[in-house]
């Protein structure tokens, strides 16, 4: 099997436009849309239409069919897990081909075309009634680091420190694997992108991105620092966990007190050695320990 190339996808996405008078723009977001993004086989296509009705647009077997033999098809919008907004306001198809190509095609009222298009990496690609020329040529700008105030810093210290004081050190002494591992991915990874995205920001400049989840990270980190932070995604040995919490505490205390000096914030020195000490001291409990202290 031939994977169709870009141009042909396109040309399927617009035929599927232009066939239905109710699609009056279409637009593409994502790196696709981005005029300095990394080019690679597995780029998605994140395709926004805008209708005058949607709900037509939420028959599968009249949309579906049109862009070819599918592997999978999500529809998050009725699968379990939908996103916050799913109002019924909008609808959209995660449609994985058979040939490899990945196509997010979404389904907005035409309302709705002034706020989906603020992002920054948004190409016009059909536009029935003229609505787009203004518009500004696609760029990364929505995705630049966002330079931190003082209470975004305070609190970005807050919760790494409360993740790694609290919840982990009880979570990995009951050796409840799972959900050490959410909580180190979800509230401890979280907080530590966004202060090295800082870190980098007042380094490099603001005008740059990480990417999501720190897509981009290796390119703008030192690379002794990015080291260390590859040694933080550990598998299921209790040892090594240890050693990456450890990890973490390192790299963020660095990162922090760099910001806090740059933008003459105040770092919680003592909250990070107490979290540190309290970290050692659940590390060496006994594991039929019946209190904490003695």
């Amino acid at each position: 099997m031939k994977t169709k190339t870009e141009g042909e996808i396109l040309e399927r996405i617009l035929e599927f436009a232009r066939a239905d008078d109710r699609i009056r723009v279409v637009i593409m977001n994502g790196s696709r849309a981005n005029p300095h993004g990394i080019k690679d086989p597995f780029q998605d296509f994140d395709i926004a239409n805008f209708v005058t009705v949607v709900a037509p647009f939420t028959d599968g077997d009249y949309v579906i069919p049109h862009f070819g033999e599918m592997l999978v098809v999500e529809q998050p919008n009725i699968g379990p897990w939908p996103p916050a907004d799913a109002d019924g306001s909008y609808h959209n198809y995660n449609m994985q081909l058979l040939d490899g190509n990945r196509i997010d095609l979404s389904f907005f009222p035409i309302g709705a075309l002034a706020y989906r298009a603020m992002d920054s990496l948004t190409k016009v690609l059909l536009d029935k009634d003229s609505l787009c020329t203004d518009f500004p040529e696609p760029s990364e700008r929505s995705y630049f680091i966002k330079p931190p105030t003082e209470e975004l810093f305070a609190g970005c210290c807050t919760g790494f420190f409360f993740a790694l004081g609290s919840h982990i050190p009880k979570t990995i002494w009951r050796k409840r694997l799972p959900l050490l591992k959410f909580y180190i991915e979800g509230w401890l990874r979280e907080p530590l992108l966004m202060m090295l995205s800082w870190e980098i920001g007042i380094k490099k400049g603001f005008a740059i991105s990480i990417g999501p989840k720190g897509k981009y990270l290796q390119e703008y980190l030192e690379p002794d620092v990015w080291d260390k932070y590859v040694q933080t995604f550990v598998g299921p040995d209790y040892d090594r966990l240890w050693h990456s919490l450890f990890l973490f505490h390192e790299i963020f205390e660095t990162s922090a007190r760099y910001v806090a000096e740059e933008r003459g914030y105040m770092y919680p020195k003592e909250q990070a050695k107490r979290v540190y000490e309290f970290l050692m001291h659940v590390r060496d409990l006994p594991a039929d320990a019946d209190t904490i202290y003695r």
